[in-house]
């Protein structure tokens, strides 16, 4: 099967007003605008905080990341004529979404409710950290405290040392992923019915899925801990960050035979009937001394010789990389995944295209994130 084709992307023909900020919106707005939709960058006269504008900063990667093939649009909602432009947008558009604050665009008269009434075949998308309801709903929340409030901080990094965050913004884009696809589920409701409806996501309730094993670890023992590299519940091994003799690897044993094959690549056979390793359950009760056996056949080899004599035998092994490494990987080029592009503002950037592909359509060509307020003249001349 191939990416190249010549059917229209799904989503070809619709119209979405991104009113997104940071990461959130914008990469929800970034996935319609990759599956063909014609997304309308709604700004403030400051623009995206990620555009530095405010700041005098130059744009951050991120934003060049975040919103190819967008047209950009700036409104002032503070004003009568900002908000009369925004409810005459709606009215013709397919989709409208927002990860403000819970309530903002209400006070300022262009929320849901009048949005909706307007266009009952609009899709309002709403993003927030805890949700619309609950107790915790006006609370401020990032990223890092997302982490921090659901548990993922307690869980992340080593026993004796502080809880850390994840090095990845991955809840801010979790987030980003539930609004899209809570997007377009209200979409194939609307074909059938004919009527839009108000969706929202919550940040705070996408995270749940992700600590699958600590939660396991939980409810079987009464308590987590920090496991650094570890499995959440140390129930497998070998399962860590291991070293060579120019850097690190990450490897995962699931079975018997991969433990076999693990034993062959170092060499040491005869390991894998070794009484204290003969099953995972030995293995996990040596688990110190069988990891500084890894480390101290890995301290013997390079990094990249670790990862093939191991790979060759079907484990699952990948070398620890730095970002130099993996803008430039071959692989996520090849496919098309990233693509090296000369932003007008933010320099030269990898940028990305959507994880989702689809078959008998060609992968869209990126275009620039745009300017602040490039296309504006464009868009609100459209409507007359």
């Amino acid at each position: 099967m191939t990416d190249s084709g010549s059917r229209p992307l799904p989503l070809d023909g619709l119209t979405v007003l991104d009113l997104g900020q940071i990461y959130q919106g914008p990469y929800a707005g970034f996935l319609l605008a990759q599956a063909g939709a014609d997304v309308i960058k709604v700004e403030p006269p400051a623009g995206d905080p990620t555009r530095g504008t405010a700041t005098g900063r130059r744009p951050m990667a991120a934003f060049a990341m975040l919103n190819s093939n967008k047209r950009s649009v700036v409104l002032d909602l503070k004003s009568d004529i900002g908000k009369a432009q925004l409810v005459a947008l709606a009215r013709t558009a397919d989709v409208l979404l927002e990860n403000y604050a819970p309530g903002v665009l209400d006070k300022l008269g262009v929320g849901a409710d009048v949005l909706t009434e307007a266009n009952p075949r609009l899709v309002y998308a709403s993003g927030t950290g805890f949700g619309l309801s609950g107790p915790n709903r006006d609370n401020l929340a990032m990223d890092v405290t997302i982490q921090a409030f659901t548990g993922v901080m307690s869980v992340t990094g080593y026993p004796e040392n502080p809880p850390v965050k994840s090095g990845a913004a991955f809840i801010d884009f979790l987030g980003g992923v539930h609004l899209y696809a809570g997007i377009v589920t209200a979409l194939v409701e609307r074909e059938r019915t004919g009527r839009g409806r108000v969706v929202e996501t919550a940040m705070a309730d996408a995270v749940f899925p992700t600590l699958a094993s600590n939660l396991g670890a939980f409810y079987a023992r009464g308590e987590t801990t920090r496991t650094g590299n570890k499995h959440g519940a140390l129930a497998l091994t070998p399962y860590d960050v291991y070293e060579t003799a120019d850097g690190f690897y990450a490897m995962i044993v699931i079975n018997e035979r991969q433990w076999a094959g693990l034993c062959v690549a170092m060499g040491q056979p005869e390991l894998a009937v070794d009484e204290r390793f003969a099953d995972n359950r030995s293995r996990v009760q040596h688990m110190a001394e069988l990891d500084a056996i890894i480390n101290a056949w890995g301290r013997t080899v390079s990094r990249d010789e670790a990862v093939r004599r191991i790979s060759e035998q079907r484990v699952p092994v990948a070398p620890v990389r730095d970002l130099d490494e993996v803008t430039n990987d071959a692989h996520f080029h090849e496919r098309g995944t990233l693509e090296w592009q000369d932003h007008p503002e933010s320099g030269r950037v990898a940028v990305m295209r959507s994880a989702l592909r689809f078959h008998g359509s060609a992968l869209p060509k990126l275009d620039p994130a745009p300017t602040l307020g490039a296309h504006t003249d464009e868009v609100l001349g459209e409507l007359s």
